[in-house]
């Protein structure tokens, strides 16, 4: 072995050794970094060992900004508030068939909370094949981040204009991923009242929008009914909604 293939094995056996010292004496993410700046002032140690040492840096901080984000998340869950729901799907008659939560009462309620354990939501939204796409992001400030996307037909429904029906939409994804990504929970202002009578099937424009759904995910609609438990769409709990939608979304992401 030459003497300077000789002096690089003993300086990457040096960088081994170091490592647990190091990182004794400091975080993982300082340890290597001291190793890093030890082997670039060594001439002996080429290219590739400081790619893996880096690569190994990036390994570390992802992985420590990932625990950072669970920690953080579930720490603030037992803060998150249960919603409101103030909004109301009413059918032709002007019943209303279903509740949810409105997108800015969500917004109000959990950017103080959010804020509190050092996250931001925010959200990408675009249009895809005639579908709403929008999708939320969740980032904490140690550098973590989740996502999650739905694809939404637009809501033309009652006398919406063509940039009202995208709006609807819109606002009903970010509700939606909200919910998703901070796993919160809603109620109506009356569920007393609700209890006491049948519980509230899906309105007609949901129907439509499910039907829409699996015409374009290829679905058969007789299975789709009984994977749900229903004889026919119409006969859809309103709380069992999202989860039809989650069931055609992700096999349309398939």
């Amino acid at each position: 072995m030459s003497s300077k293939n000789n002096a690089v094995a003993v300086q990457e056996a040096e960088i081994i050794e170091n490592l647990p010292a190091a990182s004794q004496a400091s975080s993982e993410s300082a340890a290597i970094i001291q190793v890093i700046e030890r082997a670039a002032m060594n001439p002996a140690v080429d290219i590739d060992k400081m790619e893996r040492l880096l690569e190994m840096q990036e390994r570390i901080m992802n992985r420590n900004a990932k625990a950072a984000y669970t920690a953080a998340l579930a720490a603030m869950q037992p803060d998150l508030p249960v919603i409101t729901e103030r909004g109301g799907i009413k059918d032709r008659s002007g019943k209303v068939q279903s509740t949810y939560a409105l997108w800015e009462d969500i917004n109000e309620a959990i950017k103080p909370i959010l804020a509190k354990h050092g996250f931001a939501l925010s959200f990408r939204t675009g249009q895809e094949d005639g579908k709403i796409v929008v999708t939320g992001v969740l980032s904490h400030r140690d550098g973590h981040s989740e996502e999650t996307t739905m694809f939404l037909p637009i809501d033309a429904s009652g006398s919406k204009n063509a940039v009202q029906a995208v709006g609807s939409s819109t606002s009903y994804g970010k509700r939606y991923t909200a919910q998703a990504l901070l796993n919160l929970t809603s109620r109506g202002e009356d569920d007393d009242g609700s209890a006491a009578g049948a519980p509230l099937t899906i309105s007609e424009e949901q129907v439509e929008a499910l039907q829409d759904l699996i015409i374009e995910v290829g679905a058969d609609p007789k299975k789709f009914c009984a994977y749900l438990k229903v004889g026919s769409l119409n006969a859809l709990p309103a709380d069992q909604y999202q989860r039809a939608l989650d069931a055609l979304n992700a096999k349309r992401a398939k």
